[in-house]
């Protein structure tokens, strides 16, 4: 287990059956790195991440 799994699995308990667009989840990354330019790298990574989960692989 990683350190960060202690906060996705708080984020599943506390917000597991909650219902968000994209839209609001990309706002609430940009607010984030916004007030943490620190992780503007990690985030970017995860948002393209996400972007492209459906993308052929070959």
């Amino acid at each position: 287990m990683y350190f960060t799994d202690r906060g996705i699995e708080e984020l599943a308990a506390r917000r597991g059956e909650d219902q968000v667009t994209i839209e609001w989840l990309a706002e609430q990354l940009r607010t984030f790195v916004d007030l943490n330019p620190e992780f503007e790298v990690p985030v970017e990574r995860l948002a393209t991440w996400l972007a492209r989960l459906d993308d052929d692989e070959d």
